[in-house]
């Protein structure tokens, strides 16, 4: 019954995740004024004005170690710092669908960190799970196409998200050292918080001069909540007791469902269309993730 628990809140991370790339990409539709720098602040911004507040009136906000306070200034530099702008970036470049693709890579290069790292094996089994996944992104993104973004917005847009995976393993490797010691929330409450400090004065030197020419509907005032709530709290804090629970290989495997879930949103509101090669690529991913599960259970 805990193993459930774990997969499921894990397939629900996948699933805020995965919508996340779609609300990004509405929010530049409907607010093209809005650079990556405000989306990211406001997320941030939201989702600490409304988690810190919460969690200490139920007094369930721990406090950091001295000895742990290093770790989570890495952790926020990291993620949500250096990730959401990475991110961020590449999705307002890409169709927020091809965005999520990539980002489903991540799970190829955790467990080589986490051998180099933490001296963690590598079974034969995770393998095949995580080169299978990988398979169906690639079909998935066989039958996805670029025609919607120009080719030089695409290959901009793409080394962006390249970046946000390097980073995510990076984030994943500093998680391990905290994970253990702290609640799942408390450390995704602690690195929104640490990340609306990196990202405020960065966001007023370069984008500051733009706030004036904002205008925020109730669209947009609404996704942004999203991310900051769902988004970038409660999939976060999914995310940390899953690895808290089985592990950072096993639970970054998850990572691979994001396009599926992403795909079947950016169909739902009309953004993007279903063919062969997009279903056929989602059970594909589906079943590589399986496969781990399979290995961890083992």
């Amino acid at each position: 019954m805990k193993k459930l628990i774990v997969y499921s809140t894990l397939f629900f991370a996948a699933v805020l995740w995965g919508v996340s790339f779609i609300m990004t990409k509405e929010i530049a539709a409907t607010a093209p004024n809005m650079t990556a720098l405000h989306i990211i602040t406001f997320r941030m911004f939201l989702a600490s004005a409304v988690m810190i507040p919460l969690l200490a009136a139920m007094r369930k906000l721990e406090r950091i170690r001295k000895e742990d306070i290093k770790w989570f200034l890495l952790l926020s530099f990291s993620e949500p710092f250096l990730y959401s702008f990475l991110e961020t970036s590449g999705t307002l470049a890409v169709d927020g669908s091809l965005a999520a693709v990539v980002v489903a890579t991540i799970p190829l290069f955790v467990p080589f960190g986490m051998a180099v790292v933490y001296k963690e094996k590598i079974k034969l089994l995770t393998m095949v799970g995580i080169v299978l996944s990988l398979v169906g992104i690639g079909v998935m993104l066989i039958g996805h196409g670029t025609a919607a973004s120009g080719h030089q917005s695409v290959v901009k847009g793409l080394l962006f998200l390249a970046g946000a995976v390097v980073v995510a393993v990076i984030y994943t490797l500093i998680l391990v050292k905290v994970v253990d010691h702290y609640r799942p929330i408390t450390i995704t409450a602690y690195q929104n918080l640490i990340g609306l400090i990196y990202y405020i004065p960065v966001m007023l030197i370069f984008d500051g001069d733009k706030l004036g020419g904002l205008e925020f509907s109730p669209k947009v005032l609404l996704l942004l909540l999203a991310l900051g709530i769902l988004c970038s709290t409660v999939a976060y804090a999914c995310y940390n007791y899953g690895i808290r629970n089985i592990g950072a290989t096993a639970s970054c495997i998850f990572t691979n469902t994001i396009p599926v879930f992403s795909m079947i949103a950016a169909v739902a509101i009309g953004q993007e269309e279903f063919s062969l090669m997009k279903v056929a690529g989602m059970a594909i991913v589906i079943v590589g993730v399986v496969i781990v599960q399979l290995r961890v259970n083992g």
